[in-house]
């Protein structure tokens, strides 16, 4: 991907770009794109599991045209060069995605017209051959099974989900299946000894990221 000098660049992030941009941003908006659904269906070898042990994480595939998508969109800022380096960082921190869509972002206060026109979404498909990391579906408690006991460069696949839901309940947004999964992964940590405390696991990255908001309306960003 290359910016312009003219151009907003926008992101839109499903998973750990609601939460975690990593990266300076100028705006972020909560909203949503259309025609998608949230699926736990990618294996994760270089952020949350190993190639011996690979993690799960969210990735999206096509739905019914009104199904909402939630999420963060984010504007880029900075010269073109500064552009240019964040989307070669986002390359390399979602490489295990193979498709760069572009997507109308929409917001609640209009689902008629898109608030974004064209955001670019990171995505894992269903192809083998360009995605050799799809798992595909599988059994709840198998997934949290997985998610359990995987851990990557980026840390455990667990927090990886504590994280998602927590981001989820910030926006306002309940999902029984994301949250019956955190609950499944809790228990099974649990049941290996491990008592983990899911708003501890993720108050920091959340409170980082209220701060960055905070600047964003103070025009500090």
């Amino acid at each position: 991907m290359v910016a312009t000098d003219t151009e907003n660049v926008w992101i839109f992030g499903f998973g750990s770009l609601i939460h975690k941009a990593g990266f300076e941003y100028a705006e972020r908006l909560v909203g949503y794109i259309k025609g998608y659904r949230v699926v736990w269906h990618q294996g994760s070898t270089d952020h949350r599991g190993t190639p011996e042990a690979p993690g799960r994480v969210v990735t999206i595939l096509p739905a019914e045209k009104d199904r909402r998508c939630w999420g963060a969109a984010y504007r880029l800022c900075g010269s073109r060069e500064q552009q240019e380096k964040t989307l070669k960082y986002l390359e390399w921190r979602e490489k295990q995605y193979d498709q760069r869509a572009k997507c109308a972002f929409f917001t609640t206060e209009d689902d008629a017209k898109p608030r974004v026109q064209r955001a670019t979404v990171f995505i894992a498909t269903s192809n083998m051959k360009t995605n050799p990391l799809y798992l595909g579906p599988a059994a709840l408690e198998d997934i949290a099974q997985q998610i359990s006991t995987a851990c990557g460069p980026s840390g455990d696949n667990c927090d990886y989900v504590y994280a998602l839901a927590e981001s989820y309940l910030k926006m306002g947004l309940h999902d029984e299946e994301l949250e019956a999964l955190a609950s499944r992964v809790q228990a099974k940590r649990a049941e290996a000894g491990h008592h983990d405390d899911r708003r501890a696991a993720c108050s920091s990255r959340l409170h980082s990221q209220a701060e960055h908001e905070d600047g964003d309306a103070n025009g500090t960003t």
